[in-house]
């Protein structure tokens, strides 16, 4: 998808949170309505017959004692009445006779009821000789029953007030209308409604405001992002918090920042390549006009010119060379060797390569081996290399007379060499660039990328190249390689190298 075309609404952020935002709250209302509600009336219904038992069973001796004292009809009726004043519940006292009806020996509210209940609670009070209680619906109400059965005759009966011995005579039926509890379900139910639509448009406004936020914070990572895209490293990335996606915007500055250094390396390096190379070039064009115009130069101007232009050509060679090199590092194209190396041989074998130099420079390199002989694993060829741009390097920022030495150590965690003179020394102001691409620290000719290319060489063979704090006169640079006994056998795994 084309990153700049506009986003439609229901494919925005905003949208989709808000949706989101809108499906938890009204799932959260939807578990509140459809089953919290439900699961309150139910709880509320066992409580009022649980209320309802308890209440049966303490009225339960009292009415039975005064039934057992043979009460005439009228007098149990008023006790009934007068309990279920007591007790705030209808009390109905039902007989009973095998295969016919139950029926009504007195009811506290029987003259001014105009529900004929069923009675359920009852029957099964009867059947089990034991309490039972029950929800009936009559009419439009509901109503909650607690049923007692009670055996011996049943009181006010007369001769209908047989009983079976062992069976029960009659039942005490408590009886309350269900009414309050259905409304204040129905309360609550409404009040869930409400405030869930409160809560909706809430959450809904909330979600809204949320996401437009975090919807503009994207957008202008968006923006910074399609700058960089096209080239632009000058504008920074605000951050401003320490969320997500603030640290995603630190990254995308880090990213900024990292861009602008090799954008900023990349050009450097294109002007001085171009400057290192027009120099030579140059040179070798000015003495082609002077041969042009004096075609038949002395013996000692011609050995002048070709011995100048042959150092000309022999800086473009090793100018050309530098860059290919670290258009392969930089590539990660070069092809390294993994071997063991014994460095005090080597450094042995590179330092004769400088006799002559050094003996024109009226200098002397001179190699101390350690204690041991350290053992490093590395690529021969291209820790020779390194060990040469160190050598020369001496050789060039030193005056005439100077003493090099190159060292050798070991620790069970690397192999070390070291190259060390007691010239001048670097300049602390260049210290922390002195491994910069085409920096140099003075007015001697160079190209300023061989300690680059030491550092990038050496890093791509899990090691690395450092200049030591400075004590007294002189430079010391330090190759640090890993110890062939710790990485014998494995791969060079260097961020630029290349597997062996």
């Amino acid at each position: 998808m084309d990153p700049r075309r506009p986003v439609s609404r229901l494919d925005s952020v905003r949208t989709r949170l808000v949706l989101l935002f809108f499906a938890i709250t009204a799932m959260a209302i939807g578990f509140v309505y459809l089953y919290v509600v439900p699961q309150l009336s139910s709880r509320l219904e066992a409580e009022r017959l649980e209320r309802l038992e308890q209440q049966g069973t303490e009225e339960l001796d009292r009415l039975r004692t005064a039934a057992e004292r043979g009460l005439e009809q009228r007098e149990l009726a008023s006790l009934v009445r007068r309990t279920a004043a007591d007790v705030d519940s209808r009390i109905t006292l039902l007989g009973l006779r095998e295969g016919e009806p139950a029926f009504v020996i007195a009811d506290s509210e029987l003259e001014s009821d105009a529900l004929d209940p069923d009675y359920p609670a009852a029957t099964g009070a009867a059947a089990s000789n034991d309490v039972r209680s029950a929800i009936e619906n009559v009419g439009d109400s509901r109503i909650g029953e607690a049923a007692f059965p009670v055996t011996g005759e049943v009181p006010g009966a007369g001769a209908r007030g047989a009983a079976e011995p062992g069976t029960p005579g009659w039942v005490i039926v408590l009886s309350t209308p269900l009414d309050d509890v259905e409304a204040n379900v129905a309360l609550i139910r409404r009040q869930t409604l409400i405030a869930g639509g409160i809560a909706l448009a809430a959450s809904l406004l909330a979600a809204f405001i949320a996401a437009g936020y975090h919807a503009r914070r994207i957008r202008r990572l968006e923006a910074a992002a399609e700058r960089v895209a096209q080239g632009d490293f000058s504008v920074p990335i605000p951050v401003g918090s320490s969320d997500e996606l603030g640290q995603l915007a630190e990254t995308l500055d880090q990213m900024r920042r990292r861009l602008r250094g090799l954008e900023t390396a990349r050009r450097d390096f294109i002007a001085n390549a171009s400057h290192e190379l027009r120099t030579p070039i140059a040179s070798l064009g000015g003495f082609i006009e002077l041969l042009d115009d004096e075609p038949e130069p002395d013996a000692e101007t011609r050995r002048e010119f070709v011995r100048t232009m042959r150092g000309q050509i022999e800086r473009l060679t090793k100018l050309s060379t530098d860059l290919l090199d670290l258009s392969r590092l930089d590539a990660d194209a070069l092809s390294l060797q993994s071997e063991p190396i014994e460095l005090g041989g080597l450094a042995t074998e590179v330092a004769a390569e400088f006799a002559a130099a050094a003996e024109h420079h009226d200098s002397r390199v001179e190699v101390r081996p350690g204690a041991q002989e350290p053992l490093a694993q590395a690529d021969r060829a291209r820790t020779a290399q390194i060990l040469r741009i160190l050598i020369d390097n001496a050789l060039k920022h030193t005056a005439p007379g100077t003493e090099i030495e190159i060292a050798t150590a070991s620790t069970p965690t690397e192999a070390c060499l070291t190259v060390s003179d007691d010239g001048p020394g670097i300049d602390p102001r260049s210290r922390d660039r002195i491994f910069d691409r085409f920096y140099t620290a003075d007015s001697v000719s160079g190209s300023g990328l061989g300690l680059a290319i030491a550092r990038e060489l050496a890093r791509a063979m899990n090691g690395d190249v450092v200049l030591a704090p400075r004590r007294g006169r002189g430079a010391t640079f330090s190759l640090i390689l890993p110890p062939a006994g710790a990485a014998a056998g494995t791969e060079l795994s260097g961020p630029l190298g290349a597997p062996a």
